[in-house]
């Protein structure tokens, strides 16, 4: 993954972001209001030594830096703090003075700093002075022992104590920033690694690769769906969604010019990924184009076909199958140039129904009737109607729902039809977000754009079907 896909993910995930970085900046801001103030009280001690002449000056100067760095450790000392706790009257124990008290040499100097830290401003000052006598008082101490030459080292305030008024802690300039930082981190990080996680299929190039067959078309999701989920394109027939459709139609009719599509198969490789609604769009728009058309719903378990359309579906290919009735009794004519064949009763037995002979038998006598039939079938992954059709069809069409299916679940799908020697014709990758595809197939300059709103094609103008009826399809299964 490049910087440019980096971009592209933060993009398409810009809430993850926003969320992390707002949920960053409310813990630093919880962490602010509950953090007591502490105010801090520093004092500077100058060490230096007697001295006479410049050599014993530049000696002096050397024992002094190096007596810096053990004084430093002192002024943390257990008998500093005992001796402070004592003196001062704060009713602090001796390990609580050490801890509010830290030691700093400069370097390269006889410079030693002392800082003090406490809730409270007053006894910040306090501890600091006593802080302050104690360790002259120690240092004068320890270096008159016996055998030591008298005032060898000299210890000396410089400056303070000075206590700041403004709270060194807490700091929310700093506290929101750093948190805003880490929230922009995590959260960059997090939808990267969802994206990387992410196995379903999201572009063209993916649904190709994993399938091992063409993209046929993309489908585009609709806004307008999400309100009435039920539209054949004739009552949508100026969008990117039918135009995607339309395209679909073209490159069907050119899949394979020196093997012509009588019939296919319209399948998917597991529920809910449009492919009812493709084959119903299909066949409409087929017949929009002066074909004769047959939709059969051989989807036994779970038929839609009728639902969607709006027919009864009592009486199809079940009845057929069975003998009960003849295809001009059940087949029912559905505008101009379409005819509906429904599911009819579900039977107990669909994979054998649609694995025998007789269906063999039917698929041929639909093609001979009608210059395109159109299957749609159960998913491939759950059960094998789907493939069993597929084998003795002309083609399938393998519907993929964008960023629903895995890799894995297209690979699996595919495969299952090449098991039983069936043509995979190609994929309709439906669903489409407008920023998973390319910039073309969001049809800027086609039907609806700017100056464009009143075109219609000569495909529209010369079949000029007359209006479905039934109520309109929906964009998924």
């Amino acid at each position: 993954m490049n910087v440019r896909d980096v971009l592209r993910v933060l993009r398409k995930r810009w809430w993850w972001v926003l969320g992390a970085v707002t949920a960053a900046l409310c813990l630093a801001a919880l962490i602010t209001v509950k953090t007591t103030p502490r105010y801090q009280t520093s004092v500077t001690f100058f060490v230096t030594t007697p001295n006479s002449g410049v050599g014993e000056a530049y000696e002096g100067g050397l024992f002094s830096q190096a007596r810096v760095k053990s004084y430093a450790a002192l002024l943390t000392s257990d008998r500093l703090s005992a001796a402070v706790s004592r003196k001062s009257n704060t009713g602090l124990t001796p390990a609580e003075v050490r801890d509010r008290v830290r030691a700093e040499p400069n370097p390269d100097t006889v410079l030693l700093d002392a800082t003090v830290t406490d809730e409270s401003q007053q006894r910040a000052r306090l501890l600091a002075t006593h802080v302050a006598a104690e360790f002259k008082a120690l240092v004068e101490l320890l270096e008159t022992q016996p055998g030591r030459p008298q005032s060898s080292v000299k210890v000396e305030v410089v400056a303070g104590p000075t206590v700041n008024d403004t709270p060194v802690a807490p700091q929310p300039v700093r506290n929101f920033l750093v948190a805003g930082l880490l929230g922009l981190l995590l959260g960059a990080s997090a939808a990267t690694m969802r994206e990387l996680l992410d196995t379903t299929v999201k572009t063209n190039d993916a649904l190709a690769e994993a399938a091992g067959a063409p993209v046929l078309a993309a489908v585009p999701v609709e806004s307008a769906l999400r309100d009435t989920p039920h539209r054949l394109v004739t009552a949508m027939a100026h969008t990117p969604r039918a135009e995607a459709l339309r395209q679909l139609r073209t490159n069907l009719q050119f899949v394979d010019v020196d093997r012509p599509v009588r019939t296919v198969v319209v399948t998917s490789a597991i529920a809910g990924e449009g492919k009812s609604s493709t084959a119903c769009n299909l066949a409409t728009l087929f017949a929009e184009a002066g074909k004769r058309v047959l939709l059969v719903d051989a989807d036994l378990r779970r038929p839609r076909v009728a639902e969607y359309l709006g027919i009864e579906g009592a009486a199809g290919l079940t009845t057929l199958l069975a003998g009960q009735a003849r295809l001009d009794d059940v087949a029912q004519e559905y505008g101009t140039g379409m005819w509906v064949l429904p599911s009819g009763f579900q039977p107990p037995n669909p994979s054998e129904l649609l694995g025998s002979a007789h269906m063999a038998d039917l698929l041929e006598d639909f093609r001979e009737r009608y210059d395109l039939v159109i299957v749609d079938c159960p998913p491939l992954l759950p059960v094998t109607d789907g493939a069993v059709v597929a084998a003795r069809a002309d083609g399938a069409l393998l519907v993929t729902r964008a960023r629903q299916t895995t890799q894995a679940q297209v690979h699996a799908a595919a495969g299952a039809l090449r098991s039983v020697d069936a043509r995979l014709l190609g994929c309709v990758f439906n669903m489409v977000m407008r920023s998973d595809g390319d910039p073309y197939q969001y049809y800027g300059y086609g039907y609806g754009a700017p100056g464009q709103a009143g075109a219609r094609s000569l495909v529209d103008d010369l079949s000029a079907p007359e209006e479905p009826r039934g109520v309109p399809v929906s964009a998924g299964r």
